[in-house]
């Protein structure tokens, strides 16, 4: 039996979709795309560019629901654009998302219907990699976000955890190795492939 919190998420993602396929036409007038912080509250992501530049590999496994699944990722990321590629575990292309000055485009190869929308997953990377400096002026008034030794907190107006992310030092960077949503209840792990 389906719980009641599935079909309280169900509405949220037709949202979220709806408002990804008409970010996509805003994107090419020179808006850049809108993510969820928590249900009622937007932000705008910050410029796609990043220095130093970041590239890895990575195994991603997200918990949502008492549901596990784990998807293969190739991040890209330089002063000019974001490109991130999905992967199944046999190596097929199943997406690759690229987020450029024009906005976000998207290919698909096969269906995937879990897959959040590409704004959703942006604002995780984002908030993951890009520096605090490029989040404060982005952040709706009163949210914080906050570096704090090998955590990286975002809290709304009122104090409550958003989101956590824990890092790692490998290869003389901090990179993010788990991300917990508190509000939208879901856990990211990232494992580095390319050691």
């Amino acid at each position: 039996m389906i719980n009641r919190d599935f079909w309280r998420i169900v509405p949220l993602f037709a949202v979220l979709v709806i408002t990804g396929c008409s970010r996509s036409t805003q994107n090419e007038e020179g808006t850049r795309p809108q993510a969820w912080l928590e249900p009622g509250v937007r932000v705008t992501l910050p410029a796609p560019g990043i220095q130093p530049e970041v590239k890895s590999q990575q195994l991603l496994t997200g918990s949502f629901n008492g549901q596990t699944q784990s998807l293969l990722v190739i991040l890209n990321a330089d002063a000019n654009k974001l490109a991130l590629a999905g992967l199944s575990s046999v190596g097929i292309r199943l997406f690759l998302l690229t987020y450029d000055e024009k906005g976000i485009h998207t290919e698909q190869s096969i269906v995937v219907p879990q897959l959040p929308p590409a704004s959703q997953v942006l604002a995780d990377v984002m908030l993951s990699h890009w520096p605090i400096s490029a989040w404060q002026k982005q952040l709706p008034q009163g949210w914080t976000l906050t570096d704090k030794g090998d955590k990286r907190e975002l809290r709304n107006p009122g104090g409550k955890l958003i989101t956590e992310i824990t890092y790692l030092q490998r290869k003389d960077k901090r990179e993010p190795i788990s991300i917990k949503q508190h509000v939208f209840k879901y856990h990211i792990t990232i494992q580095y492939l390319d050691d």
